[in-house]
């Protein structure tokens, strides 16, 4: 029997036990950086399987190894992501949330019960392939500076050197059984912007002695719109948008300040960075003119994930070797963020699409919403896939 078939068998039969893992995992869900008993669980499931695994990785990632034979040869890299969101889940499941205002809303459970079902796949043929392979259980991919930054400098991509990495994340517009794939530029940088607009508050019946920070905030965002959108400053992709404004006032009271929050996303380092300046240029600007102040704040974000050409290119081949051609799809570059993008800029890195939809039954709710679920068939596509993608990579 080949290994892909082996692998084939060997996730089928694993399917119901990594369906459980997910379940209680998404039962289970943790906030970024505090996800303490998801990794007890993590570190319980390797103990019973025989792998080997370090903890306390900023506090509570896991890091395992299997090493094949001859494990100097290679070392490859496999991630998951382990946190859940403030969320409060869709009542109905038998499965769903017991912590409540906290889901598995973006698919981290399923990132983590597949790389699991992995592990014990590769495990159980260590003595079918050379090489070793890091398994990384990653804490806080979705609140800044993003756990995956942090595990780089902690040194995750060392001892042994990791030469390429993988990392797959669900995707719920396409359906189960199926991935995706982009060579090159896949994903958007992301920063923060925090406004602060100061003017002078008042009795709103008495306009003169007052400068409504409203008016001001609302000129700003017109200006930054007006900049980074209607004239397309230059061919990169960028999005500014803002998704909340606070003002604090009421029917007669003019507040002394509004704030205002945002994203800013592009992939473009040296575009990034005249962005930055030129967004606090505008916003500054702006409101001297309409004899008022405004406080810029950006905090850089994730850097633009780009996948490596050649490692890419292999992947796709594999996974359609995999999982027959029609199951393999092209993707479009997406304005979304990820802290995988970390790994991007310091190794070979290919992060792809797992389809976990299924039109037939209603599943079909995008991530970070209550309603969020999966075809749970897509963890056997997820931990075979990723099995045979590892294998593949370490034979070349």
């Amino acid at each position: 029997m080949s290994l892909k078939e082996k692998i084939k068998e060997q996730s089928k039969e694993l399917l119901q036990e990594i369906i459980a893992i997910r379940r209680h995992l998404h039962a289970h869900p943790e906030l970024s950086f505090q996800e303490f008993e998801t990794s007890k669980y993590i570190c319980s499931v390797l103990e019973k399987w025989n792998i080997p695994y370090t903890t306390g990785w900023v506090k509570t990632g896991i890091v395992a190894i299997i090493k094949g034979k001859n494990p100097d040869k290679k070392c490859i890299a496999l991630r998951a992501d382990m946190d859940a969101l403030p969320i409060l889940e869709t009542e109905g499941r038998t499965y769903g949330s017991k912590n409540t205002g906290v889901m598995h809303a973006c698919g981290h459970d399923v990132h983590t019960a597949s790389l699991l079902g992995t592990a014990k796949i590769l495990n159980d043929l260590k003595y079918e392939f050379e090489g070793s392979i890091k398994l990384i259980f990653q804490p806080g991919e979705e609140l800044l500076p993003g756990g995956a930054s942090l595990m780089i400098k902690e040194g995750v991509l060392k001892n042994p050197n990791v030469e390429c990495i993988f990392g797959q994340h669900v995707f719920p517009s396409l359906e189960a059984g199926k991935v995706g794939f982009r060579k090159g530029m896949y994903m958007a940088s992301t920063d923060e912007l925090y406004l602060t607009v100061i003017g002078k508050g008042g009795h709103a019946a008495m306009p003169k002695d007052y400068n409504n920070p409203i008016f001001i905030a609302g000129e700003i965002l017109k200006q930054l719109h007006s900049f980074f959108i209607e004239k397309k400053t230059n061919d990169v992709p960028t999005v500014i948008a803002f998704g909340k404004f606070v003002a604090n006032g009421a029917t007669n009271i003019i507040p002394e300040k509004v704030s205002v929050e945002g994203t800013f996303r592009t992939m473009d380092e040296a575009w990034r960075k005249e962005a930055h300046e030129k967004i606090t240029e505008i916003a500054t600007t702006v409101a001297q003119q309409m004899q008022g102040k405004c406080e810029v704040e950006i905090r850089k974000g994730y850097p633009f994930l780009s996948n490596n050409e050649d490692l890419t290119e292999e992947a796709i081949k594999s996974a359609k070797e995999f999982l027959g051609d029609d199951n393999v799809i092209d993707l479009d570059l997406r304005m979304t963020a990820e802290d995988f993008a970390f790994y991007s800029q310091e190794i070979p890195a290919c992060f792809y699409r797992l389809g976990t939809a299924n039109f037939e039954k209603g599943i079909t709710a995008g991530v970070h919403t209550s309603q969020f679920d999966i075809d749970e068939n897509a963890l056997e596509t997820g931990m075979g896939l990723m099995a045979y993608l590892a294998l593949k990579e370490l034979s070349i």
